[in-house]
């Protein structure tokens, strides 16, 4: 990539071009000039040149996208960029970044690199094609329309195929997975969508990745980013925020029953295609899928039906009936690893299949042991599957290691990083207390535009009537603006009360307007729907962040209490542990501020442009009454309080 500013230097090169009259004005008639947005780029500029770790709090608004993205390109820095989701990568990588290399004149090539799972496997829909069990109609449609597209597509990316749920069963029938993989002893290997999307990001100047890949490929190096890292000038992670949920769910160490049982069944098809009577191919499977069943069993021994995803302490799990079950699981996969490689020569599948039976036999065994006192254990439980985890409490050690490697430029950017200015709930899971601080605010004119209402006389959230009447107040809002309105609940227990009595106090003021739940359908149906007006939407979770709805289709946001983490939670319990052994104050530099973080989330689903208006109702009394609610009251953008139900409602009905 061409190094632009070689005469005068990337700091004012990245000024000019935030200019009324720089490339960026004369691109867009629209452009206007930000002085937050030319702050934050010209720390980055500064980073880049001095090859420095920065984090920058960049407030709705801010244009951070941009703001990261000028400076490198003009650098002519290699860089990798990870951000969170994938729709944004696809945001970076198909519109901002082509806007702005032209906009700038860089002749930067950029790649797009995703995750397997991402990425059709023509081999493996081959072997759908041949003899896959479909579960339904829908599923043969979905099938019968990748074979088509397989034909015309140039990229394999399954997010090409509009229409296609990414939920569907399908999916996993026609895509890689590390275990599945069989790399160069593939018949498909030359035409391997994953690989060439591997080599056109090692030849590429900007790389654009997700979080979770990152971590994955740091963990098991499976993706091409170990591979990419050491060659980069510049990492760029937006959304930061949620880097360190993403690096404990993929540093760890796990054994899934569903990785045990893939394994019988993919045995049972190999051996009978490949191998038949060579092995006891049906005992040997049926074996291990018993002792994977038998491992979720023991796992679940004591709980009620499981109907959702449940965290089980490790505690309430350990003792000699698991020690057992992962012995009996890690026998099984021993005697599948050498059936495999007994007859290896057969078919390349036997050789992943013994790599992937001994892998997850050694995983096993390590849960036999006792753990590290800098991780945390704990059993995730589904209805059919067992995962247990041994994690690291954060990527401190991780992040350091790598910042050590080589001199590089690291920037870590999100709207939410913490409530003061060293940005503390970031920097210290990431150990970059070291690295510089900025924090640059919204330029939205919030105190003119946006209100907030936290109703002085509600139930307690330990109230049995406290979500029920989140419902009723959401109910009256709605009914003043006619729809416009999302309900943001802390559990999905919250989401369906609330939602029920939503429903019926509409009913009763004579309101008919729809009630929208989430995973009632997919996420972007939903919203597509919700922004046709007249709804009122209630999510929990996913909803709280990445929800960006501008304009007047939204202009009420009811939080049900503040967001405090489940205190029985193994990751919060192991972190209130460490945090106690430091001599540290757990509930003030943890749970307060995670809820800052979570609540400063959920509020900035409400005002996304210059011209949005809208109220913001958080059902929680605490805010009034304990000392720690004016620190969170002080994390939001600076809304105008209102004092009263009847002033709130006068303001949603001033907006309608």
């Amino acid at each position: 990539m061409t190094d632009v500013t070689a005469l005068d230097g990337l700091r004012p090169a990245v000024e000019r071009s935030f200019l009324a009259d720089g490339p960026l004005g004369r691109a867009d008639t629209g452009y206007r000039p930000r002085e937050a947005q030319w702050r934050m780029a010209d720390a980055v500029a500064r980073a880049i040149d001095e090859r420095q770790a920065l984090v920058v709090e960049a407030g709705t608004g801010v244009g951070k996208t941009f703001a990261y993205l000028v400076p490198v390109l003009l650098s002519g820095r290699r860089t990798l960029v990870s951000t969170a989701t994938k729709s944004l990568q696809d945001q970076l990588f198909f519109r901002d970044l082509p806007r702005l290399r032209d906009a700038l004149g860089v002749p930067a090539t950029v790649a797009l690199l995703k995750g397997r799972g991402s990425y059709l496997c023509r081999h493996r829909l081959a072997q759908a094609r041949e003899g896959a069990m479909l579960p339904d109609r829908m599923a043969v449609r979905a099938l019968a329309r990748i074979e088509t597209w397989a034909h015309a597509t140039v990229t394999g990316d399954i997010g090409e195929l509009e229409g296609l749920d990414e939920r569907s069963d399908v999916i996993p029938l026609v895509t890689s997975t590390r275990d599945n993989c069989l790399g160069s002893e593939c018949p498909e290997f030359a035409s391997c969508h994953v690989m060439k999307a591997r080599r056109e990001a090692m030849a590429a100047d900007i790389v654009v990745v997700n979080h979770h890949l990152f971590f994955a490929d740091l963990a098991l190096r499976d993706s091409g980013v170990a591979e990419l890292l050491p060659t980069v000038d510049v990492a760029v992670f937006d959304e930061a925020h949620q880097m360190v949920e993403a690096g404990v769910q993929f540093l760890g160490q796990t054994v899934g029953t569903g990785q045990a049982i893939d394994v019988a069944r993919d045995l049972l098809a190999a051996g009978l295609q490949h191998a038949r009577g060579l092995q006891p191919w049906p005992e040997l499977a049926a074996t291990l899928e018993k002792a994977a069943r038998d491992l979720r069993l023991t796992a679940a021994d004591g709980l009620p039906d499981v109907r959702a995803l449940i965290k089980r302490r490790w505690d309430e799990v350990a003792g000699p009936a698991l020690s057992q079950a992962l012995g009996t699981l890690q026998g099984a996969l021993k005697a599948v690893a050498e059936a495999a490689q007994a007859v290896s020569e057969a078919a390349p599948d036997f050789t992943r299949l013994q790599a992937r039976a001994q892998d997850l036999a050694g995983q096993a065994a390590r849960f036999q042991q006792p753990g590290a006192d800098d991780h945390v254990r704990w059993v995730d439980l589904t209805p059919s599957q067992a995962r247990l985890v041994d994690s690291p409490l954060d990527i401190r050690a991780m992040l350091t290691q790598q910042r050590a490697l080589a001199p590089r430029a690291w920037v870590f950017t999100s709207a939410t990083l913490g409530d003061d200015e060293a940005l503390s709930w970031f920097s210290e899971s990431t150990g970059l207390e070291d690295a510089q601080h900025l924090r640059v605010g919204s330029p939205f004119d919030y105190p003119a535009h946006a209100r907030v209402y936290v109703p002085p006389r509600f139930p307690p959230p330990g109230d049995d009537t406290h979500y029920a009447q989140v419902g009723r107040a959401a109910a009256h809002c709605a009914a003043a603006l006619g729809g416009r309105t999302f309900v943001l609940t802390t559990t999905l227990r919250a989401m369906r009360i609330v939602s029920e009595s939503l429903g019926a106090e509409l009913s009763t003021l004579g309101r008919p307007l729809e009630v929208l739940v989430q995973g009632t359908a997919a996420k972007r149906a939903l919203l597509s729907r919700f922004q046709q007006g007249g709804c009122v939407l209630v999510g929990s979770q996913s909803f709280w962040e990445g929800i960006d709805v501008p304009g007047d289709a939204l202009q009420c946001v009811m939080i049900d209490k503040l967001p405090f983490p489940p205190p029985n939670d193994p990751l919060v319990e192991a972190r209130v542990r460490q945090l106690k052994a430091q001599g540290r104050d757990a509930f003030n530099d943890y749970f307060v501020a995670e809820a800052a973080i979570a609540l400063k989330q959920g509020a900035g689903r409400l005002i996304r442009t210059e011209t949005d208006k809208g109220l913001l109702v958080i059902c929680d009394t605490r805010l009034r009454e304990k000392r720690y609610g004016a620190r969170l009251l002080a994390a939001l953008p600076p809304m105008q309080p209102v004092a009263s139900g009847e002033e709130a409602l006068a303001w949603l009905r001033s907006l309608r």
